[in-house]
C-alpha cells in the first residue's frame, strides 16, 4: 500500500540519509587530513608547508562536518528520524574531540612568546658542543639568541629555574641519564658534567635539542638545562614545559 503524502513528508524522504552520509564522510576526510599531516611530514613524503595546508583543510572539513551535523540534528527532529539524530550527535561529538587538540594548541600559541630557546641560566646558557653541527645545519642555529629572548622567557616562564640537589655529582649525572632514557630522547654525548640529547615530537617529528649541565656548588650540585627547537620561531611553550617536567622528575628520582 502506498504511504499517504503526509507520512512521506514526515519521514523526510532521502534528505536525512543524504545528510548523514555527507556529515560522516566530511568527518572521516577531516580525520584523514589532520591525522595524516604529521606522519606524512615525518616520513618526508611532503614538505612542512604542505603538511600545514593539510591541517588547515582538515579543520575546514571538520567545521563543515559540524555544520552538516547540526542541520541533520534539526532535520531528524522535524522528520522524526531518531537514527539520523544519533548520527548527528556522533558527528558533532567526533568533531569536537578532533578539534580540541588544535584549539588547545592555538590557545597556547596565543599566550606563548615567540621564542624557541629556553634555559635555566640565561646569563651563561649551557652550550651545544656535540650537537653544534646538527644545529648549525638547522634554521635556528646553535648560539643562544640573547637578552631579548631571556627577557621574554623571564616574563613568560619565571618558574624555569636551576635545580639544586644535595647529592654527589656522579649520582646526579646517572639519575639524569636515566631520566633522559626514560623520556625516549636520543643521547648524543655524555661527559663528566653534561648530557646532550635530542627529543623528537611524536606527531610531526620535530627535533628539539637538550643539554643538561652539572655544576658543583659549595654543598650542592646545580643542574642547569637548555632545550631549543631546531625549526620554528615559536615553540608554543614546549621547551619550557620539557625543562620543568624533566627537573621535577629528576628531583623525585633522587629523593
Amino acid at each position: 500500500m502506498t504511504k499517504p503524502p503526509s507520512t512521506r513528508q514526515a519521514n523526510g524522504g532521502r534528505w536525512p540519509n543524504a545528510l548523514a552520509w555527507l556529515s560522516v564522510l566530511a568527518l572521516l576526510a577531516a580525520l584523514l587530513l589532520m591525522g595524516g599531516a604529521g606522519p606524512a611530514y615525518r616520513g618526508e613524503l611532503i614538505e612542512l608547508g604542505d603538511a600545514f595546508s593539510l591541517l588547515r583543510y582538515g579543520v575546514y572539513l571538520a567545521a563543515a562536518a559540524a555544520a552538516l551535523g547540526l542541520i541533520l540534528l534539526v532535520v531528524s527532529a522535524l522528520t522524526r528520524r531518531p537514527g539520523a539524530g544519533v548520527v548527528a550527535v556522533i558527528v558533532l561529538v567526533g568533531t569536537v574531540a578532533m578539534l580540541y587538540m588544535p584549539w588547545q594548541h592555538w590557545q597556547r600559541a596565543q599566550q606563548a612568546p615567540v621564542i624557541h630557546d629556553i634555559t635555566t641560566d640565561t646569563q651563561n646558557p649551557p652550550t651545544f658542543d656535540a650537537l653544534r653541527d646538527a644545529r648549525e645545519a638547522a634554521p635556528n642555529g646553535a648560539d643562544y639568541p640573547g637578552e631579548e629572548t631571556a627577557r621574554q622567557q623571564r616574563d613568560a616562564y619565571p618558574e624555569v629555574q636551576p635545580l639544586l640537589l644535595a647529592a654527589p655529582s656522579s649520582r646526579v649525572l646517572s639519575a639524569a641519564q636515566s631520566e633522559v632514557e626514560a623520556a625516549g630522547w636520543e643521547i648524543v654525548a655524555i661527559t663528566d658534567n653534561t648530557i646532550e640529547a635530542t627529543a623528537v615530537t611524536r606527531w610531526f617529528g620535530f627535533k628539539d635539542d637538550v643539554v643538561i649541565r652539572l655544576t658543583e656548588q659549595e654543598n650542592d650540585i646545580q643542574v642547569d638545562m637548555r632545550s631549543a627547537s631546531r625549526l620554528g620561531a615559536s615553540d608554543v611553550g614546549t621547551n619550557a614545559l620539557r625543562i620543568e617536567s624533566f627537573l621535577n622528575r629528576l628531583r623525585e628520582r633522587l629523593e
